[in-house]
């Protein structure tokens, strides 16, 4: 078996497992918190927020950690770790301490969850990334199999949760347990001049991406329409439910809604790769987030099972596009160098910076006015940040799987 097949073969099975853990972990997170545990939907919002604020903290440090390394193995393998301890996170420190002080357990949250499940994927993928661009294999076809691993868990965690919510965590940990011996089997050669140059990364001169122009522009699109997005589908697992007879009915749904929605994107991860190469990044972006924004206010019309279920698969549509046209974006516009502060910085920190700020609003909101109606503003918000995107984004020609633009 050659290098570059064997390094797919073996980061396509690393993707698979960690983001089943992050399925079996992450995905009913709002109903445990809500459901077993009786959070209000305002205190719901706060553990989404600490975990956000947990993981803006880290992305900084993970990105500059990660272009200092290299290809070295230590940020994948570190994470590796936590997700092995997420049945005892989550059943002997989480749950007791959600249930006698709030702050606390949002504080503990934000640190285990906040690294591991909320900055952990970003650090992962761009690795995951950088690895592609040297072996010679397209990002994305590495990364479906994250989603079939996301979508295997998710087929039956609905289903789990109405039996015991703690037999997801303990898949979780399982498929942690895998993590470490795959990663270590990879044969990543790093290189004496790229490794070199890697090692020379200090941090001023890692902190000299926020003084780019084209980075700014870029964060308009991040900060704005894909920040609300993901507030808006934080709790989106709550109101899919209220909509079905029985809330455990509506959980088990969900589980196979989410499921096959997580298959369809797998196959999207085939054909991204083709759209974003001939349309360009910038407009595959513009793209993405314009079907974002689709979703999040026809969730507001919803008005039964079959057309909230209807916005929930047209996940699978926008986040292949989005994925394929970020690394695109980044690789075309800025030193390889910085590839890691650019995504856990521009993007992940972006995320975390938003969501600690919107996601307790939107859990107000939920709580005052209903989903329906916050579903509506979020939307309002999230189109007049994609109207300033189209004039802040840099240009970007079609680019091959290395960035550069093909002749």
């Amino acid at each position: 078996m050659t290098p570059a097949r064997r390094n797919y073969s073996l980061l396509s099975a690393f993707l698979f497992c960690f983001f089943f853990a992050q399925a079996a972990s992450m995905s009913m997170l709002a109903i445990w918190l809500k459901g077993t545990l009786g959070l209000s939907g305002a205190a719901v919002g706060t553990v989404f927020s600490a975990n956000f604020v947990a993981a803006m903290l880290a992305q900084p440090v993970l990105g500059y950690v990660s272009d200092r390394i290299g290809l070295r193995k230590g940020v994948p393998v570190a994470i590796g770790c936590l997700v092995v301890l997420a049945s005892l996170f989550f059943g002997l420190i989480y749950a007791p301490a959600l249930r006698v002080n709030l702050p606390l357990a949002a504080v503990l949250g934000g640190l285990y969850l906040g690294v591991t499940f909320v900055a952990g994927p970003f650090a992962i993928e761009s690795f995951v990334d950088r690895v592609g661009r040297k072996y010679g294999f397209e990002y994305s076809r590495a990364r479906l199999w994250g989603s079939l691993g996301y979508a295997s868990a998710a087929a039956f965690t609905g289903r789990l949760y109405n039996l015991d919510p703690k037999l997801n965590f303990y898949l979780a940990s399982a498929a942690g347990v895998l993590l470490v011996p795959i990663i270590l089997s990879a044969r990543i050669e790093t290189g004496t001049t790229g490794q070199a140059t890697a090692s020379a990364l200090t941090p001023r001169a890692a902190a000299s991406i926020l003084q780019l122009p084209k980075f700014w522009g870029f964060m308009v699109l991040i900060l704005g329409v894909t920040n609300l997005y993901l507030v808006y589908d934080q709790q989106f697992p709550v109101y899919f439910a209220s909509l079905f007879p029985t809330p455990a009915r509506g959980n088990e749904l969900f589980g196979y809604l989410s499921s096959a929605q997580i298959f369809v994107e797998a196959g999207m991860m085939f054909v991204a790769p083709w759209i974003v190469m001939r349309t360009g990044a910038r407009f595959g972006l513009l793209l993405a987030s314009g079907i974002m924004i689709v979703r999040i206010a026809g969730s507001g019309l919803a008005i039964g099972p079959v057309s909230i279920s209807a916005c929930k698969m047209l996940h699978s549509l926008e986040l292949p596009i989005l994925s394929v046209s970020i690394f695109r974006y980044i690789a075309y516009h800025f030193e390889t160098r910085f590839s890691s502060m650019i995504y856990l910085v521009g993007v992940s920190f972006g995320h975390s910076l938003g969501l600690s700020l919107f996601s307790p609003l939107a859990g107000i909101g939920y709580d005052r006015i209903g989903f329906q109606q916050t579903y509506f503003l979020i939307a309002a918000g999230a189109l007049i940040f994609w109207l300033g995107s189209w004039f802040s984004l840099a240009p970007t020609p079609p680019t091959d799987a290395s960035g550069r633009p093909i002749s």
